[in-house]
């Protein structure tokens, strides 16, 4: 039996098992199950050991999951390609209501040879390191809300006010230092709240200063320091969308970035009617977290403060001059959406799409190191 010329390895990757099949190249090729294999390492060489006699050139493809890259650059390594798909792209048959293991892998090896997959960017190791600390600073700010959300629910549940104005600064933190419950079972209560309250705010802290030491020695801190240069994205703000989304220069044009971020808006349209409604949400939402918050800030008159003028001094002029081109077109458009009667959520979302559009343009000026 002669060997395929490429062989299309679909597997269906879990914490403990994989689920795995291939189809050769050729024309009329039928999918062929091979079953179950394990995560460890021994279990994937024997698994390639097994596919060497079918194919020379061996094609693997696994969706996007919890269980991460390690496997993409095992793979890779070793010399093999190796793609991973976006789930929410891969074409399904609508009246297809079983769904296993093995039924999960052999559309991955048929759609392979087809071509109709769509691979994600797989970070680097520094690249997805970055990320996690930017992701665990933000879950750590949404904690800290939670905690902060519960013990006001407390003291409003008994009629405990606060006369001046709730900061969490030092004279609102002295006050709840003095308040006193009349049940001995409520101190306990109140006391875990604020031990809560205290220990997410040192915690987001600490992240908040180990992302800045780290970031400092990251291949894309030059483009994380380049956009600051925009109004509105300050360190978070850029930190958190060049971890989600990585080299921004990797499309040729800023219109993908901003379909992958999900803010351009959805249509179904049939005939002459055209119809569009809300954004898509689709890709990565913390990226599109993280520009919408940029773009609330930047809802205002044109203007180069002193914070912005200090990270300005420190970019080239290209960067400068895009940087106030950006916000100059941004203020006429807020002005035109807000004269036609849109709503602010609305004019937001459009600020914070061409907000991503001058990120990519200020992000081309930059030369990023491999």
């Amino acid at each position: 039996m002669s060997q395929s010329r490429t062989l299309y390895v679909g597997m269906d990757v879990h914490q403990e098992s994989i689920a795995v099949a291939y189809v050769a190249q050729e024309y009329g090729a039928e999918v062929v199950s091979l079953g179950t294999v394990g995560t460890r390492q021994c279990a994937i060489d024997q698994l390639i050991r097994r596919l060497q006699s079918k194919s020379k050139q061996r094609v693997f493809v696994y969706e996007a999951g919890p269980c991460g890259y390690w496997l993409y650059r095992d793979l890779t390594k070793k010399g093999h390609g190796c793609w991973v798909v976006a789930p929410s792209l891969i074409p399904k048959k609508a009246g297809d209501r079983v769904k296993t293991d093995r039924r999960d892998a052999i559309p991955l090896a048929r759609l392979m040879r087809s071509g109709d997959l769509t691979p994600v960017d797989v970070p680097a190791v520094q690249d997805e390191a970055i990320r996690d600390l930017s992701r665990a600073r933000e879950d750590t700010l949404h904690d800290l809300k939670t905690a902060k959300f519960r013990l006001k629910a407390f003291l409003l549940r008994h009629d405990i006010r606060y006369t001046g104005r709730a900061t969490w600064g030092p004279a609102h933190l002295r006050w709840l230092s003095e308040v006193v419950c009349p049940t001995p079972a409520q101190p306990i209560v109140f006391q875990a709240y604020v031990r809560a309250v205290t220990e997410h705010t040192e915690r987001l802290r600490r992240l908040e200063q180990e992302l800045h030491e780290q970031v400092t020695a990251w291949r894309l801190c030059p483009v994380v320091d380049a956009l600051q240069a925009r109004r509105g994205v300050q360190l978070t703000v850029a930190v958190t969308t060049v971890a989600a989304l990585g080299d921004l220069t990797r499309v040729d044009h800023p219109r993908p970035l901003m379909t992958y971020l999900g803010l351009t808006p959805s249509e179904y349209s049939s005939g002459e009617r055209r119809r569009q409604g809300g954004i898509t949400k689709t890709g990565n939402t913390h990226a599109r977290r993280a520009l919408v918050e940029g773009a609330w800030a930047d809802r205002y008159p044109a203007k180069v403060s002193r914070h912005l003028q200090l990270r300005l001094e420190k970019l080239p002029k290209p960067i400068q001059e895009v940087s106030w081109k950006a916000q100059v077109r941004r203020c006429n458009r807020d002005r035109q959406l807000s004269a036609r009667g849109k709503n602010p959520n609305q004019v937001v979302v459009a600020i914070a799409r061409e907000l991503s559009a001058c990120m990519w343009a200020i992000a081309k000026q930059i030369p990023v190191s491999a």
